[in-house]
């Protein structure tokens, strides 16, 4: 193989026989920790369960704390965990967090989710997707569809009555850098099923998943 034949392959997307998600509780924590790195590392995916400002308020032994609590990871039998984690032959390689739209505290006070909607906050039949992680090496490789996908069944699974995510849009011209889209993009949820149902900012919609409610199940159906 080739130089540039091997620089092709490690950028190609990455075929589905290759990669295996599972829930995060049936990861183990090293592998967890593998994929946050350390870009990803200082938030330990807490931006929207932290109470008050996140640096002000936490220690990073918390944030970490906080995560391999809530994410349970290595215990198969645990009762609730925070997410889904992506392997590709068998290598960590992605991280997805779903879980009811009420165990975010944040999401309470901030403007997207709610502008132009009047719903009841604490109705924990709503769930949401926040944060994507892709490992380096692994990144610019279509990792996020095949995550949002997986967190439909993952979701309704476990009694949701619905799905949202809060994604940004990306604009031709305009660099959006790494750490921006870790909520995701338009495109990623719009293929996984989808559909927006609010525009709060000029750079991020409301896509949403009402299980009750479809005709069609969607691709994400079994």
């Amino acid at each position: 193989m080739t130089e540039d034949t091997a620089l092709q392959a490690a950028q190609a997307p990455i075929p589905a026989e290759r990669l295996t998600i599972v829930p995060a509780n049936e990861a183990s924590w090293d592998d967890l920790a593998a994929i946050f790195g350390r870009d990803a590392g200082r938030c330990q995916c807490q931006r929207f369960k932290v109470v008050g400002w996140i640096w002000r308020d936490s220690t990073q032994e918390g944030r970490t704390a906080m995560l391999q609590a809530q994410t349970a990871c290595g215990d198969p039998d645990a009762v609730a965990t925070s997410g889904m984690v992506a392997y590709v032959d068998d290598q960590p390689a992605g991280w997805v967090a779903v879980e009811p739209r009420t165990a975010y505290p944040k999401l309470r006070t901030s403007r997207v989710p709610w502008a132009g909607r009047s719903e009841d906050k604490d109705d924990d039949g709503i769930w949401a997707v926040t944060c994507f992680v892709v490992r380096k090496g692994y990144r610019g490789r279509g990792l996020t569809y095949p995550l949002a996908l997986a967190t439909i069944d993952f979701a309704r699974e476990r009694g949701a009555r619905a799905l949202e995510a809060y994604p940004m849009i990306t604009q031709p011209g305009k660099e959006i850098i790494w750490g921006e889209t870790h909520v995701g993009t338009r495109q990623v949820f719009e293929e996984a099923g989808f559909r927006e149902v609010s525009h709060p900012t000029v750079r991020r919609v409301v896509m949403r998943i009402d299980f009750g409610q479809q005709d069609d199940p969607g691709p994400g159906a079994v």
